[in-house]
Parts: structure tokens; sequence; C-alpha cells
């Protein structure tokens, strides 16, 4: 057995010996609670250059902590960020994805591709399909191979390409969506441990996703015609594969079209009327006593309302238009329908909540960072190479843990006051650990939907086994950490900006602006930091 197969066999074995995330949170908590105490009693304390306030580590097990972890359980819950801005956006997203919408849309672009560009297509789609959450695996990766078979190109390729736009690609989109959200909706309490003003929006990454489409999209498209498929070789079908389904090849129906016709005009319509109302006097999404590259973080706050609300009218729109809606009940059935899929994340929100807040009332968030951020000034390492490190241990705790959010929620406590710190805006960390995240998602067997896309293969090629898919993924999994390496590099040494009004470094407000009295509420609850009067 080759090296390469047993430090494999080894990563799946751990892997698999993991708990579920909710009992994997519970043992941070337990650990927390031990670290609490530890710091405690040993009067561990940093001060906080942003605010002047002297931080000293709390037990959890305290009386105060305790009544707040018992009463005010369900304020806990409730206050998590992502929970409300994720909830809020399914409401819409779920229409159209059940109305057909975001099927249809993804199927017409990839019948009607060109086939001289056809891979970059499919790259293209799989990467915006992220809008569509999870339906993009079932969707786009098995129907980017029926296109392919259909071009006469080999089908495996396909779904290769797809695979790596759909999961490798995660960090990359041409708009804001869901994941951004969820995503920048746990950076934004991480970073209030150190800035009580700092306030993150959806579209902290957005020139970030963008440089990610642009950048991942030439490297699927060489690897997939100049590697993988020659690799591959001429595909003969073999004795009892299944012929694909027919509707996934037909053209788009007239009511489909007149679907898509409606959607399309409704966005037009929606994009116009956001529009009006920002060009309007008096405003609601511009602040006009900001700083300039400040002036619309009220209108780049809004993208989440924005999203929901285009999600639900293009939706019922298309509905309408393609008759897979006939009445009122139906739109309101969809978005039960879609809040019910959401079961696994609540729960799992329930308990990162909950680790978070603690991690806040402990203290020992900001005390790491402080100190931990000391001991890198001492070093003097550029920022590029700091932000490298998050790629890199991104990319690590993905071989073992598929949930983004739950990974960020562990490490964006420490991570982010620590970078902020140093100098890094939260945004810019959240960037670095969203690319790591992405790139060795298509090469771990650990990855949820894994055995999905092998049984996808397994339709074209029944011999196609476990080893072969990783030994396809492998080069796009390979010349992603590079290039997403490469890309977060630059980014800080060009200083580019990560999305509207955004950079990468981070400038501390002045400390006797920052520093008030503590007041009692929000996550963090009366023994947070001194909270700081909203930026202007």
């Amino acid at each position: 057995m080759s090296a390469g197969s047993r430090l494999l066999n080894a990563v799946e074995r751990v892997g698999n010996r993991l708990p579920d995330p909710v009992f994997l949170f519970l043992w941070l908590i337990g650990g927390l609670v031990a670290l609490s105490l530890v710091g405690a009693g040993l009067g561990w304390s940093a001060v906080n250059p942003v605010t002047g306030d002297r931080l000293v580590a709390q037990s959890l097990l305290s009386a105060e902590n305790l009544e707040r972890l018992i009463i005010g359980m369900p304020r806990t819950l409730a206050d998590f960020p992502p929970l409300g801005i994720v909830i809020t956006i399914i409401y819409g997203a779920s229409v159209a994805e059940r109305t057909g919408l975001f099927a249809t849309a993804i199927r017409g672009a990839l019948l009607n591709a060109p086939r001289a560009i056809l891979t970059p297509v499919v790259v293209i789609t799989g990467m915006v399909s992220h809008h569509a959450s999870d339906a993009s695996y079932v969707v786009v990766i098995p129907l980017a191979a029926v296109i392919f078979a259909a071009a006469g190109r080999h089908p495996l390729a396909g779904l290769a390409a797809g695979f790596a736009a759909v999961s490798g690609g995660y960090a990359g989109n041409l708009f804001p969506g869901a994941s951004d959200a969820l995503i920048l909706g746990i950076t934004e309490p991480a970073a209030r441990l150190i800035d009580p003003s700092y306030s993150v929006n959806i579209a902290g990454n957005w020139f970030f996703i963008i440089g990610v489409v642009v950048v991942f999209t030439p490297i699927v498209w060489f690897l997939t015609d100049r590697v993988i498929e020659p690799r591959l070789g001429r595909w003969t079908p073999s004795e009892g594969v299944a012929a694909p389904a027919t509707s996934e090849k037909q053209p788009l129906t007239a009511s489909e079209k007149r679907g898509l016709s409606w959607a399309g005009l409704a966005l037009l319509g929606m994009i116009g009327l956001w529009t009006l109302i920002t060009l309007l006097p008096g405003s609601p999404f511009v602040d006009p006593e900001a700083v300039a590259e400040q002036k619309f973080n009220p209108l780049y706050r809004s993208l989440v309302a924005f999203f929901a609300v285009t999600f639900f009218v293009l939706g019922g729109a298309y509905g309408a238009g393609s008759g897979s809606i006939q009445s009122h009940r139906d739109l309101v059935k969809m978005m039960r329908d879609g809040i019910a899929q959401l079961a696994p994340y609540i729960v799992l929100a329930f308990f990162a909540a909950h680790f978070v807040a603690m991690f806040n009332w402990s203290g020992l968030g900001p005390i790491l960072a402080v100190n931990a951020a000391a001991e890198l000034k001492t070093l003097a390492l550029p920022a590029p190479l700091l932000l490298i490190c998050v790629v890199l241990v991104s990319c690590v705790f993905d071989l073992f843990i598929g949930s983004a959010s739950a990974k960020w929620s562990a490490l964006a406590p420490v991570v982010v006051p620590m970078f902020m710190l140093l100098g890094i805006s939260p945004e810019m960390t959240t960037a670095a650990y969203r690319m790591g995240d992405s790139v060795t998602n298509i090469a771990t067997p650990l990855m949820s939907y894994f055995p999905l896309i092998l049984t996808f293969a397994q339709r074209w090629d029944p011999r196609f086994g476990l080893g072969s898919l990783m030994a396809t993924m492998l080069p796009y999994a390979g010349a992603f950490l590079v290039a997403g390496l490469a890309m977060v590099a630059a980014w800080v040494a060009f200083d580019l900006p990560v999305g509207p009004g955004v950079g990468v470094y981070y400038e501390p407000p002045v400390p006797a602006v920052a520093a008030q009295e503590p007041v009692t509420g929000g996550l963090a609850g009366p023994h947070s930091p001194p909270q700081a009067a909203a930026r202007p």
C-alpha cells in the first residue's frame, strides 16, 4: 500500500471516530468550563488595546454565569446572529427552490452552453448555484455529467468539473447569499470581543468571492479539458448502465421558459425598486453623515432582506408563470418545508450559540487573542503569511469536520480578535478561512456529499470506486490550494478591497470613543466588554 493510500485511510479512520458536530460542541463546552476554572483560579488577564479595559478570566460556574446560562437560555439561542439571518433568507430561497426556479435556471444555462465553452459554463453555474444551497449538489453535478455526455464528451469529466465548482469552489460566487450571511454572521460577535462597535454585513466578502470565481474558473477549465478528460479516456457506455432520465436532457418546456421570463422581469423590478429607494432623498439605505467609504453601509446591511424578498418574489413569479404554484397556500407550504429542512442546523445552532456565548462570558477569547497577538508581533511575520496560516488550519480542520459554520463557530472567537489586534480586518480573516474550508472538500471521503457524488459517478461507470473519485478530484484540490494561498497573499500584498467599504486592514477606533460603561444585554450579557457608541 502506498504512503498516499495509508494517509487517506488514516484520515478516514480518524474522521469516522469524530462525534456528530452537536456532541463536538458539547465536548468543547465541557473543555471551556474546565479552562475557565483554571483561568479564573490563576488570574489570567490582559488589557484590551482598543478599549483600554482590563480583561479578567471568569469562571463559567460562578453564580452569575450559571444564572445567565440557565435563565437566559432561550435568549442566548435567539440572539445567535447567524440563526435569524439564515432563517430570513430561507423563507424566500425555499420558494425559489421549490417552485423549480433554481433547477430550471441551472438546467437552462447548461443545456444551452456551446460545446467549446461547456466547461467554464458548468463551473460558473456551479459556483452561482450555491444560492440554491444543497440543491446544487443534486442538480448541477449530475446534470453536468448528462450535458457532457450529450455533447459527446466523457460524462465523468463533467461530473468532476461540477463537483469541483460546487464544492471546491464553495467560497466563490458572483453575489452574496445565505452562506455569506451564515459565516459573516458568526464573524460579527467574534469581532465585538475586541471592538464592541464593529459591524459586519453580508457584502463583507463580495469582491473576494468574485475573485474566487475569476481565479478558479480557468483552473477547472484547464484541468478538466487537459488533464482529467484525457486521463479518463474515451467513454463508452458499460453494459447495464442506466440511461439518464429523459427530463434531465430535454429542452426547457414552454411553461418553464414563461416562468423564467416572468422571474427575469421580477428581478429587474426588484433591482429597480431597491435602486429607487437608495436614490430617494432621505433614503434609509444611505447615511449622509458617514465618511465616504461607510456611506452605503445601511444598503449593504439591507442585503439580507433584499435577497430574502427577491428570492420570494422571483420564486412566486416563476411559479405563477410555469404553473408550479396554484394558490397562495402553495407559497406558505413551500416556506414551511424550507424551514423544516433547517431542523438539523437549528439543533446545531443551539449548541453553537451557547458555546459562543459561554466563550464570551468567560473572557478567555479576548485574553487568548491579546496574548497570542503579542507573541505573534514579536515574530514580525508579514500579514500574507499570517493569513496563509489561517487557510492551512482551515484545510486541516475541513478533513474531519464538514460543517463550515461549526468550524467557524469554534475558531472565530479566537482567530478574529487575534488578527484584529494584528491589524487584519475580520472580513479578510473570514475570507482566508472560507478559502481553506473550500479546497479540501472535494478530496476527503468524510465530506457528507462524497458518497452521493460516488453514486452519481457509478451511474455512468459501475467500476468507478472511492479511490477513483478521490484520484480524479485530487488535482483540483491541489491546484485550488496553491491558487488559494497565492490569492490570499496577493489580496493582502496589494491591499485589495474585500467587499464594499471593507479593506484588508483594520484600524481600531479611538479608545476614548470605544470605552464606555458596560451595558446589560446582548449575546455577551452584562459582563461583556464595554459597549461602544455606534460607528458614524
